[in-house]
């Protein structure tokens, strides 16, 4: 715990994620990753300089099998306002339209929703549970597959909502939080989507897995790249400019 709340710091600092008086919402899908960023934010809750105060919002897909309930209870027991946001985006993209690739539309529909529900309840920030692996994936993904050099940034605020995006887990591997999860025994639900593990971040995931054992820093020398370029909004703000090395493939929480 101590460890990753260190990291999620640094990063947070850096790229001065929260202000004092914030009201941040925190979107939880139920995977291990949005769980693991509600957790770790309710820690830092507590002692962190800048007073805050979090909501977690999941957006329900309409498909069966999705059980948010012991994402509630959780809520619950960590003293955070939890939002269940009904839709019916699963139906209308694998029974209506019929979606051969839905990724990409899918993820805009429930960005959406969930950008719907949190200026509703007059909250204008958010953060996302994108950790370190997510952005190396989508660097490579923009690379392979659309020939050009990007990724989604630390902070995105976006215009049409007024609302602002942050991603306090960039600094911790996934292997870390999928270990903390465990350890913690985080409610997981199970990802009903037809879809799931069939798509191009997958087979990024494979590439990279691939080169692993050939280039065990891959991952981090990607990351430090592309705060050293830097990308858009990847520069260090706080501190002098560097590359922040995360724990390499640390497993301990």
């Amino acid at each position: 715990m101590q460890r990753m709340l260190s990291l999620l710091r640094s990063c947070v600092d850096d790229y001065a994620m929260i202000e004092a008086g914030d009201r941040i919402a925190v979107g939880v899908s139920g995977g291990k990753d949005s769980l693991t960023l509600l957790v770790l934010l309710a820690e830092l809750r507590k002692f962190y300089p800048a007073p805050f105060t979090l909501e977690a919002f999941s957006v329900h897909m309409g498909l069966e099998g999705m059980d948010f309930s012991p994402v509630a209870a959780l809520c619950d027991r960590l003293e955070v306002p939890f939002h269940l946001i009904e839709t019916h985006i699963g139906p209308v993209l694998f029974e209506h339209r019929r979606e051969k690739n839905p990724c990409s539309l899918c993820a805009k529909m429930r960005r959406g929703a969930l950008s719907n529900a949190i200026t509703a309840a007059g909250i204008h920030k958010i953060a996302l549970g994108h950790h370190r692996d997510d952005a190396v994936e989508t660097f490579l993904m923009s690379l392979l597959y659309e020939g050009r050099i990007g990724c989604f940034e630390p902070v995105t605020y976006l215009d049409r909502s007024g609302v602002t995006q942050i991603r306090p887990m960039l600094y911790l591997p996934e292997q870390m939080v999928a270990h903390f999860a465990e350890r913690y025994d985080l409610p997981v639900v199970r990802n009903a989507c037809p879809a799931d593990k069939t798509t191009k971040r997958e087979e990024t995931k494979q590439l990279i897995r691939d080169l692993h054992d050939r280039y065990p820093e891959l991952k981090t020398r990607i990351f430090g790249a592309m705060q050293r370029y830097p990308l858009p909004q990847w520069e260090v703000r706080l501190r002098p400019r560097c590359a922040q090395k995360p724990e390499a493939d640390g497993t301990e929480a």
